[in-house]
């Protein structure tokens, strides 16, 4: 039983280095392959749900749908990996990691650092964390649920890592 609990945790590390690789690449870079862009965009708003969130006369609510949905699976992850810990230092590591973000967006000059996205992906990492607990709370049982999300997570990921390669190829 100890090694299979062993087995679960460990997948779900590989699961979320994948993951955050992911986050940079998509938040930070775009995407963007080769970094064509980098070094020709800087700007930053400390007004939240401000100017950058208007397109066209109307607040862009895809935007912050993407940045909440986006940081959901670190709310789950952190509270698989990290459960012993405070929940005030949870949610501190959702803000600290979208802070990240926004501070490589701006030295790499790849993106506007923008206040309302680190509320928005703070946001994202509670709705995650929450979802977790809910998900807790359907099986009745951690481990049976830490399993289920490794499962989520795995067909997540390999769907991910095929979305990249495709985009890889045809930006070649």
């Amino acid at each position: 039983m100890k090694h299979e609990i062993n087995k679960t945790k460990r997948l779900t590390n590989i699961l979320f280095i994948i993951y955050l690789i992911a986050v940079f690449e998509i938040i930070v870079f775009k995407l963007e392959l080769p970094f064509r862009n980098i070094g020709y965009l800087r700007n930053i708003n400390l007004i939240p749900f401000n100017e950058s969130l208007i397109v066209n006369g109307k607040i862009d609510f895809s935007e912050i749908i993407m940045n909440m949905v986006i940081f959901m699976p670190l709310g789950i992850y952190v509270e698989i990996i990290f459960s012993k810990w405070s929940t005030a230092k949870k949610f501190s590591i959702f803000f600290i990691i979208s802070l990240i973000c926004e501070v490589l967006q701006y030295i790499f000059a790849v993106g506007a650092s923008d206040i309302t996205d680190i509320i928005n992906n703070t946001l994202g990492g509670i709705i995650g964390f929450l979802i977790f607990k809910v998900i807790v709370k359907i099986f009745d049982n951690r481990v049976k649920a830490h399993k289920f999300i490794n499962v989520i997570a795995v067909i997540g990921t390999v769907l991910m890592i095929l979305l990249l390669a495709i985009i890889l190829i045809t930006n070649l």
